[in-house]
């Protein structure tokens, strides 16, 4: 599988914006952004050029897609569920990327970033409702139990996820216990619990072309 491998700050850099892609390196004065607030390359400081319409669409959907991982083909993907579903588009859009495995684990302080997340998951030190799961993009739902395994508690990742998790705060849909290193998904956020500064609705629109 194809996957990004060059260094991911980056990516913040390039977007202009945290996407907490290092983990608790971004909350400190170590970030890219704080130390180089400004786009890689020998032209990232030059003067900023008009940019169309399609432009600035195509760099929210890149922010968006960023943030969770995900390479262009799965966030299609993801997009098409949406605009098949019932709801608002970009709400639906956002929702099925939040209840991603991947991102539950990180939400819930099991792992320092999605992408740490992503890995553990892989290595099958998680399990849904009591069974092994190992694939990051499985979608969980409402009433889900998502918990380390008991052969993995004492690995220090672990332990360190959690003492940052506990710093920063776990999302109000989700329900932490850290004795058991397991977590639950009491519900979907609702948009307005979502803060990261992204406007789905350009998504929409450059998709809907």
């Amino acid at each position: 599988m194809a996957r990004y491998t060059d260094p991911v700050c980056r990516l913040c850099r390039r977007e202009g914006l945290k996407l907490f892609l290092k983990g608790e390196r971004c909350y400190t004065d170590k970030c890219a952004i704080e130390r180089r607030n400004y786009a890689p390359g020998q032209h990232g400081q030059g003067r900023r050029r008009k940019v169309s319409e399609y432009a600035v669409q195509l760099r929210e959907k890149q922010r968006l897609k960023r943030m969770y991982g995900l390479l262009e083909k799965q966030f299609r993907r993801y997009f098409d569920m949406a605009e098949q579903s019932k709801d608002v588009t970009g709400e639906a859009l956002l929702t099925f990327l939040e209840r991603r495995l991947d991102n539950m684990v990180y939400r819930l302080g099991l792992a320092g970033s999605r992408a740490q997340a992503r890995q553990l998951i892989r290595h099958r030190h998680f399990t849904v409702n009591g069974k092994r799961v190992d694939i990051p993009s499985y979608l969980t739902k409402p009433g889900d139990e998502i918990a380390v395994k008991e052969k993995s508690r004492a690995k220090e990742v672990f332990k360190h996820a959690v003492e940052a998790s506990q710093r920063h705060g776990v999302s109000e849909w989700l329900e932490l216990d850290v004795g058991a290193l397991s977590g639950k998904v009491l519900r979907l956020p609702e948009r307005l619990e979502l803060t990261m500064p992204i406007n789905e609705r350009l998504v929409v629109e450059l998709y809907s072309k």
